[in-house]
């Protein structure tokens, strides 16, 4: 396994350890199981070769749009909310189809490629990602469908595409979700009610501390630099131990935390571009290298992206999308998710290693002769 993934990954786990200690004491005894089983589940599942992600890729992606379109018609919302984002089939399986949905995208789109290559039959990989954003987008979850559509143009740029097809792939996007994105908006008014609230609170038209941004704000500067501890007198609102639990961590460990969490996030994209940099040097490039090479490209930009939406929600540079922080946030469906995320990138790392090319080494010429003897020019 790879060591820098490892620790990135229980560094993440432990602040989000605290950030539920500080927000929920009454949920740490579910939290702390759900970590150890994440933990268990990265390590057994990173044991596996690419091979075996890209041949279980086909099915779990069937089973995932089989989930999306399920929670269409049986599925609730999270929090009392009246869309469908949830199945809940009673006891642990309650689960969000869309955080599986999108490593399954991943794992697909890597066995498609590595298979095909990217030279024809490129509009099978689009219709791919089209499906399964529209049923994201039904439930309806804006901002995940964004992070969806995102990941599988990344996906396709990192597959080897050539930009000028990836341009056209957002152009014809584009150009189709136009004559739908009014009467989307008009179905579910509260996406223009949380872009012009937000608008309102950068123009400073409405009064501050009316919001779970501006308590969660408030907490993140009480941390100071080293913070408060979890038992320290802080804000109450919903959303602390999951969208906002960045400002939990940041009330308990100060700025100190929220730079760990970050540098977290770094060692992640660190590794995925390492990995993809190391399989460009390795010929010839099997179909199994540029599967995994695909894979963890789409793990790492699966994982920090909906991590940077996240962040960037939590300091209101975007309005509330409802995304959790990775690994951090209080909730089994995307803590697993990142996990399996996690266990991808180990196994593509490993197997890229292994036929990476090995630095040749000079050989050092030793001989017995007497060094020659120079004359003095004093002489």
């Amino acid at each position: 396994m790879s060591t820098t993934l490892v620790i990135a990954q229980l560094l993440l786990l432990l602040l989000g350890l605290i950030g539920v200690a500080t927000s929920r004491p009454d949920l740490v005894p579910d939290h702390a199981s759900k970590v150890l089983v994440a933990i268990l589940v990265t390590f057994v599942l990173s044991r596996l070769r690419p091979r075996a992600f890209l041949r279980m890729a086909l099915p779990f992606f069937l089973l995932s749009l089989v989930l999306l379109v399920l929670v269409l018609f049986i599925g609730e919302g999270g929090n009392d909310s009246p869309v469908k984002r949830w199945l809940d089939f009673g006891g642990p399986f309650r689960f969000q189809p869309s955080e599986f949905a999108k490593l399954a995208l991943v794992l697909q789109l890597a066995s498609f490629f590595s298979r095909r290559g990217t030279q024809k039959k490129l509009i099978s990989a689009t219709g791919m990602i089209f499906v399964t954003t529209a049923l994201v987008l039904f439930e309806p979850d804006l901002g995940t469908t964004i992070l969806t559509f995102t990941l599988g143009v990344v996906l396709i740029y990192s597959a080897g595409v050539r930009l000028t097809s990836v341009v056209a792939i957002l152009f014809v996007a584009t150009l189709g979700a136009l004559p739908f994105a009014s009467i989307y908006l008009e179905k579910h008014p509260y996406i223009l009610e949380r872009v012009k609230g937000h608008s309102e609170e950068k123009l400073d038209e409405r009064p501050q501390g009316s919001t779970q941004i501006d308590l969660a704000h408030r907490d993140m500067q009480r941390g100071g630099l080293y913070g408060q501890g979890p038992d320290g007198p802080r804000y109450r609102y919903s959303a602390d131990h999951t969208d906002l639990v960045i400002a939990s961590v940041a009330f308990s460990t100060g700025l100190l935390g929220v730079a760990t969490v970050i540098f977290a996030y770094w060692l992640v994209v660190q590794s995925g571009l390492s990995v993809a940099d190391l399989a460009g040097r390795i010929r010839p490039l099997t179909p199994e290298l540029h599967g995994a090479s695909i894979m963890a490209t789409g793990a790492m930009f699966m994982i920090v992206s909906q991590a940077f939406v996240n962040l960037a929600v939590a300091v209101g540079l975007l309005p509330v999308t409802g995304v959790p922080l990775p690994l951090v946030s209080y909730g089994f469906s995307s803590l697993l998710a990142k996990s399996v995320a996690f266990a991808v990138m180990h196994s593509a790392i490993r197997e890229v290693h292994r036929h990476a090319p090995k630095p040749v080494k000079t050989p050092t010429v030793v001989t017995d002769a007497a060094p020659e003897v120079l004359p003095n020019p004093a002489d």
